[in-house]
């Protein structure tokens, strides 16, 4: 499974462009390497997470950016694709738990220009490419690469794609046959859109991102960010962690906290992580109530409208995804 991660991006674009390159092989971007898309739930050991293949945050950035190199051909909008998740820290969104921002899950992106202007090597390859910084430090300023929930962009394209891949949702071979159907098209305010062409594909990719967006806000999922979030802010109080490792490695990170004796155990209590309760037997000072956001796509049929227009069945199963309260207890051991 984990070369069929890789091939995947194969799938966005035939090779890697040469302008692309150099960039991937900067300090800021090679760290990357070694930060997951699945927010720490990787290394617990809940059926639904334990064995995922290895899914980086580099391989989903150089993804996002090959999908918009391939729909537009534009550098800078490739480029601010490239770089949406430099600024990453360890564990990804368990650090917007951490900082109070887990509805949102937007702090975590805070600091990208910060960081682009920090690195003189990225500045020189910018320079030598005549592209200003600024037009590559917010992907949010490109529809292609970033829109507003429930559209399709090539962020949220490339994320759904690998995990459901990942996950066991979708082959190699259904992830072709619907990124081959895309095209930009103009939704009904003109804005810019990822859009589908046939409606089976649309509705195939809708249900595939629709089974991935249940797992993002799973109780597994729910729960794990926030023990890891706890374990973290208290590695960080008792000076096991400084605020700056949080925006190294997860390898790293994890060997700060195997080296101390308390933060070891908790580490290890987490990793071992294998069941929800959910009778009343279950410790209370465990219990934690964790709303969290919710990521969904209702794509858009080019010249026909959201598929959530066209299929009944798939507007209910959305409907009542969004509608599924959060605020019951949660408790896992």
């Amino acid at each position: 499974m984990s070369g069929d991660l890789e091939r995947r991006l194969g799938l966005y674009h035939a090779e890697i462009p040469a302008f692309l390159q150099p960039f991937l092989e900067t300090p800021e971007l090679r760290r990357l390497r070694e930060v997951g898309m699945n927010c720490g739930c990787e290394y617990t050991a809940f059926p639904r997470f334990r064995g995922l293949p290895a899914y980086s945050r580099l391989s989903h950035s150089l993804g996002a950016a090959l999908i918009v190199w391939h729909f537009t051909g534009d550098r800078a909008q490739t480029l601010s694709a490239l770089f949406h998740d430099i600024a990453t820290p360890v564990f990804a969104h368990v650090v917007d738990f951490l900082r109070g921002d887990h509805l949102r899950q937007e702090a975590t992106e805070a600091c990208t220009e910060d960081i682009l202007r920090g690195s003189a090597e990225i500045g020189r390859l910018l320079m030598a490419l005549d592209i200003p910084l600024d037009e590559v430090s917010d992907y949010h300023r490109y529809p292609v690469a970033d829109n507003d929930a429930p559209r399709l962009s090539s962020d949220r394209l490339e994320y759904t794609m690998g995990n459901a891949l990942g996950y066991g949702f979708a082959t190699l071979g259904e992830l072709k046959t619907w990124y081959d159907d895309l095209r930009v098209t103009a939704a009904s305010d003109g804005q810019s859109e990822l859009a589908f062409e046939d409606p089976k594909a649309a509705l195939g990719f809708a249900r595939a991102a629709l089974r991935c967006a249940k797992v993002y806000v799973s109780d597994e999922d729910r729960y794990a960010m926030q023990m890891l979030a706890e374990l973290l802010a208290e590695a960080l109080q008792r000076g096991v962690l400084r605020e700056s490792d949080l925006g190294g490695t997860e390898p790293a990170v994890i060997a700060r906290l195997e080296a101390d004796g308390e933060t070891r155990r908790a580490w290890r209590e987490f990793c071992a992580l294998h069941r929800m309760r959910t009778d009343e037997g279950a410790p209370p000072e465990k219990r934690r109530v964790i709303p969290a956001k919710k990521r969904y796509i209702d794509p858009l049929i080019a010249d026909r409208g959201r598929a959530s227009e066209l299929d009944e069945d798939f507007r209910r199963e959305l409907e009542s995804f969004l509608a599924e309260p959060q605020d019951g207890w949660l408790c896992g051991e």
